[in-house]
């Protein structure tokens, strides 16, 4: 239906509310110039998942563009995948809106001076394997903070000196995280460790981390698919968004039926 034939129809009464609700829901697109770009500003209301821009592969002024609509018509925009020279002019041109800029290394979080997340009980863990992988964790850790999820986040505690890797999942243990995000590249062993000792699920997200035989994370991703430890997910190699917005449904919904039981 048209918008207009949504109206119509609910103010005849021939629809109910709640019907006139989800087909709005459906409809509503905001276009950025003529064919640039189609934002979809009630997808998060539809599927509880934000929409994220992808910075690759965008011209820096279309970018920009595409920036500016989402964040007046959400109150925020998560770019990922973005090159150090695009962080850069972006943010120059951004903090002259006088906008909240929050930078990974990779990822970009815009909001407007009055938008607030919504505060949910979901909390998130996030274990990274080494220093190299932590932008992929920040895409994480963004993502999941966007969703209303608390985040907690322990780095470079890879396998190669197990006593750090031990201490970091007791600390997630103890801060009684709903679900964990393993980030790691090279052979991609930490998250077949950390779901062997601990309960909690497991996402793993293998990093392009890595050189020779296997480089690009071909290695971590075929480790953490082949592993024997049951427990863990695995999501394709360096997607931290696609983890984190995973990671804060499972724990919102899990802190949910925790509230109500």
């Amino acid at each position: 239906m048209e918008l207009r034939e949504i109206l119509e129809k609910l103010a005849k009464g021939d629809i109910s509310v709640r019907i006139a609700e989800q087909e709005l829901r459906l409809f509503s697109i905001e276009y950025v110039e003529k064919n640039l770009a189609k934002i979809d500003p009630l997808r998060e209301l539809r599927s509880g998942i934000p929409e994220v821009i992808l910075g690759q592969g965008k011209e820096l002024k279309d970018l920009y563009k595409i920036i500016v609509v989402t964040v007046s018509k959400k109150g925020f925009a998560v770019i990922s995948k973005l090159s150090p020279d695009y962080m850069d002019k972006l943010c120059k041109k951004l903090e002259k809106k006088k906008l909240t800029l929050e930078k990974g290394i990779n990822t970009l979080l815009i909001t407007s001076k009055s938008h607030r997340f919504p505060k949910k009980s979901g909390k998130v863990g996030i274990l990274c394997a080494g220093t190299s992988d932590i932008k992929i964790a920040e895409e994480a850790k963004i993502m999941a903070k966007v969703m209303g999820c608390e985040t907690l986040v322990e780095y470079d505690v890879g396998i190669a000196g197990i006593h750090r890797t031990l201490k970091a999942v007791g600390n997630m243990v103890n801060s009684q995280v709903h679900i964990l995000i393993v980030v790691a590249g090279m052979e991609g062993a930490l998250g077949s460790l950390v779901s062997s000792i601990t309960d909690i699920p497991v996402i793993g997200v293998p990093t392009s981390i890595g050189y020779g035989f296997g480089s690009n994370g071909i290695a971590a991703l075929a480790s953490m698919l082949q592993t024997c430890s049951m427990g863990m997910t695995v999501v394709n190699i360096d997607n931290g968004i696609g983890a984190g917005a995973f990671a804060a449904i499972v724990a919102n919904k899990m802190s949910t039926k925790s509230k109500s039981a």
